[in-house]
């Protein structure tokens, strides 16, 4: 039985798959697709809401420097997913690369993860678009009520956050229609976003009051190492990224440039408007949904405010519209694998989208938005993140020695230092993190366990040579 666990599935069989009538997806992305889906998921609520809400809680004007080191463990992780993107340019992410290098148990461990990850990911920005959203209907004179706008377990409590369902619903039904319309829309939302941020920097900037830095770590060191692991999900988009392998027109050459690309101009934007938030306003000031708005109602520009709220709103939905597309592609892959029900691995047939899984996925996701706190779902997120990168970490050092004959169109640099450091900065973050995220971490990983033994090992398809 623990052979069994541990079979790898055949690198051949993956891309053979990806051919099959009724599960072949559509072939539409290039590399300009990917570095905006990628940028599109991951400036967006790391901006626009993490940094205030990290900076109260744990770190202080030290959030510059929790985005610096969450960016260093990224860039180890985001290497590694560009090597294995781009030799295994199948849907599934860090799921396909375990079945591929570490066996089936591990890579059912981190399919279950990343599906954590990518819910949870989402339950997290639809609650700040829908922050954003009633803040610019604020500054228009129109208040949405109190008990439909937040969750009973808000710091405001609520009954309902009925925005935040709405917009995961709208973006699901476009993703159901088609990849290349959904990348035409993101690519709007992103051009859109990258302007607001530039106008913030550039209105804001002046207004900067370096004595607001002092004490520039109020929690200690510890408090930053606890806001970088946490404020780590905001990088999560060039994970999103490799979802899109299948779909991609050239993933060879694309998907590298897609995931460090969009890495790299999400480091710099990130940084420079945690420096502004803190500088502006005191860090104990910046814990809400919405700071980006807060600092400039703080300068009393309220009609600027409104307008970063319409770009906050683009870019967070930019976000949404990116995590939407890749947990149904997870589950794609394992359905498709026999982990799971095969009706979840059908394509539609006019639109050539995994259409079931999408609208499932909307459906959870809307409702947990309606009802989770954003407190909760950042540090939930965060745990599966920095576990999914750890493995792809590790997969690339076994890769390397059990399959040295693979082609390798893009190879990490420095190998293994890269990895191993990769492996070593996510786990210490993981430390980081507060004790109930383990505990509810714990939880999902037991009922994954649970679906894996009593259905998954008896349909495997690798497990039952039905490849």
């Amino acid at each position: 039985m623990s052979l069994r666990l541990l079979r790898t599935k055949p690198l051949a069989v993956m891309l053979a798959e990806t051919a099959e009538a009724g599960h072949r997806l559509r072939k539409t992305l290039g590399a300009w697709d990917l570095v905006a889906l990628g940028i599109g998921c991951i400036i967006g609520v790391g901006i626009f809401v993490l940094p205030g809400v990290q900076a109260a809680k744990h770190a202080g004007p030290g959030i510059i420097l929790s985005f610096a080191i969450a960016a260093a463990a990224c860039a180890c992780s985001a290497l590694c997913y560009a090597e294995l993107a781009a030799m295994i340019p199948v849907s599934g992410s860090a799921y396909t690369y375990g079945y591929a290098t570490l066996g089936e148990l591990p890579a059912w461990i981190i399919g279950w993860d990343l599906l954590l990850e990518y819910m949870v990911a989402a339950v997290l920005v639809a609650t700040g678009w829908s922050a954003y959203f009633a803040n610019m209907l604020r500054v228009g004179g129109i208040d949405l009520p109190q008990a439909w706008c937040a969750s009973p377990w808000d710091k405001n409590p609520g009954v309902f956050n009925v925005p935040a369902a709405l917009i995961v619903l709208l973006l699901s039904a476009l993703l159901v229609r088609g990849i290349k319309e959904s990348s035409r829309f993101n690519l709007i939302m992103v051009g859109v976003k990258l302007a607001v941020i530039v106008f913030f920097i550039a209105l804001a900037g002046g207004h900067v009051d370096p004595a607001k830095w002092k004490p520039f770590m109020p929690f200690g060191f510890s408090g930053v190492m606890t806001s970088a692991a946490i404020v780590f999900l905001a990088y999560v988009g060039f994970d999103a990224v490799s979802t899109a392998a299948e779909e991609t027109i050239n993933p060879q050459r694309d998907m590298p440039i897609g995931i460090i690309g969009s890495l790299c101009v999400a480091t710099v934007l990130y940084m420079a408007v945690s420096a502004i938030m803190t500088g502006v306003v005191p860090y104990t000031e910046l814990g809400v949904a919405d700071p980006v708005a807060l600092v400039l109602n703080h300068l009393g520009m309220p009609w600027a405010s409104a307008v970063i709220s319409v770009g906050a709103i683009a870019g967070i939905t930019s976000v949404l519209l990116v995590l939407l597309l890749g947990q149904p592609r997870i589950l794609f892959a394992m359905s498709r694998d026999g982990l799971l029900p095969s009706f979840l691995s059908k394509v539609h047939p006019r639109f050539q989208t995994p259409y079931l899984t999408t609208i499932f996925i909307g459906a959870v996701v809307a409702l947990a938005a309606g009802l989770t706190p954003i407190n909760v779902s950042s540090e939930l997120c965060s745990i599966g993140t920095l576990f999914a990168f750890i493995i792809v970490c590790a997969g690339v050092i076994v890769l390397r020695r059990t399959r040295p004959d693979l082609d390798r169109p893009f190879k990490v640099p420095l190998f293994p230092a890269l990895p191993a450091v990769g492996i070593v900065f996510c786990g210490a973050l993981m430390v980081s993190l507060p004790g109930t995220a383990w505990i509810r971490f714990a939880i999902w990983l037991v009922a994954g366990l649970l679906i894996f033994f009593t259905y998954g090992v008896r349909k495997s398809r690798v497990g039952n040579g039905n490849l």
